[in-house]
């Protein structure tokens, strides 16, 4: 029968799911910011739409979620340890029979949910809010209420296909008035503008139908072949966004849906989502043993080799991924080549840890 968790037990867990929140909360916060910077830059750049914007950052920090739990996690373990052996809290456990070993209990209390927290978030919470993100910026394809269409402010479309500047807009964002288009290509200029317009739909396609105005075509620099046509209704296509993705895009597809798909790219996602729980478990049990520090001595050293350590595992995923989808690497090793011999050296690190070694016994000199 399994031992009943002790008053120790919740002591220590009370300690390490404390430094493990702390510690997570500091890296959404950073991670946050950067998320908000990427979103930001793409809304200046037209790829996503103003008022998607806390939708789509949303969304993105669940598929950083992932990333950040296992860091969150092993620098949590460390702070928490590393605490406990500054105060001379360690070797007086250690005195009373509580080795490193005896850790393993309340460890294993908060690992085992967060490992399968991250486990959730990187086979279906991550590909989930990437389909649904893409699903969204389809969408937003299809309605130029929702695409950025501002009265009174210059809009750029999707793809680089232009400028739009629109005075007036009906609740729908269906019907506009006062219309300036500004579109480039090659070397020639196109300038057109209407009283009134409506979007259009054909199929998947999208057009702005333009009524009642003029269309200046000419050279971008230089020349005075200009064109001016004044026109009753045109129909302007208008490009799709870039970002829309891939309805075949593996980091989009489920993981049931990766099971069935035969392509060496899907094979490669698999093998990146199941990488993270493990890395999890490997960083968490390293943090025990590096976490090792005599009493009031500094501890940010060992946080940094453990963060430096994160980064290489981190980055080595990243790279085996790539290896396994351009065919560098046999599928059938997968990312166990790096993810074994990870946990292995966790675990020899860890019941290694505070171990005595045999005294050595010197034989009598002979006189």
């Amino acid at each position: 029968m399994p031992k009943p968790v002790t008053k120790l037990d919740r002591y220590l867990f009370g300690e390490f799911a404390q430094a493990t929140f702390a510690t997570l909360v500091v890296l959404l916060m950073v991670s946050f910011g950067g998320v908000f910077a990427d979103v930001l830059g793409d809304v200046a750049r037209g790829r996503v739409p103003p008022a998607m914007m806390l939708s789509q950052l949303g969304l993105q920090l669940i598929r950083y979620l992932p990333l950040v739990l296992p860091l969150g996690l092993m620098l949590g373990v460390l702070l928490a340890i590393g605490r406990l052996y500054r105060d001379a809290e360690m070797p007086v456990l250690t005195s009373i029979g509580v080795g490193p070993r005896r850790l393993l209990r309340p460890l294993l209390l908060l690992v085992v949910p967060v490992i399968a927290l991250i486990a959730l978030c990187s086979l279906w919470w991550s590909p989930w809010a990437k389909h649904t993100s893409q699903a969204m910026l389809r969408e937003a394809n299809h309605s130029l209420l929702v695409a950025g269409l501002e009265p009174g402010r210059f809009t750029e479309l999707p793809g680089r296909g232009g400028v739009v500047y629109v005075g007036g807009m009906s609740n729908n964002g269906r019907e506009l008035q006062r219309i300036f288009v500004y579109r480039q290509k090659g070397d020639r200029l196109d300038v057109t503008t209407a009283r009134t317009g409506h979007l259009s739909l054909d199929g998947e396609e999208r057009y702005l139908t333009m009524d009642d105005g003029f269309r200046v075509e000419g050279p971008l620099e230089t020349g005075r072949n200009y064109r001016l046509i004044r026109y009753a209704s045109n129909d302007l296509h208008l490009p799709h966004n870039d970002d829309a993705g891939d309805l075949h895009d593996p980091q989009s597809m489920s993981t049931p849906a990766l099971l069935l798909d035969p392509r060496r790219v899907a094979g490669a996602q698999l093998n990146y989502r199941i990488a993270p729980p493990l890395l999890a478990l490997a960083f968490a049990l390293l943090a025990v043993p590096l976490a090792r520090s005599p009493p009031r001595q500094p501890r940010y050293g060992r946080i940094l080799l453990g963060f430096l350590a994160y980064l290489f595992g981190t980055n080595m995923v990243l790279l085996g991924t790539d290896w396994l989808g351009s065919g560098k690497l046999p599928m059938a090793v997968g990312l166990w080549w790096l993810l074994a011999p990870l946990l292995l050296v966790a675990l020899w690190m860890y019941f290694g840890d505070g171990r005595m070694r045999r005294p050595r016994v010197l034989g009598s000199r002979r006189a």
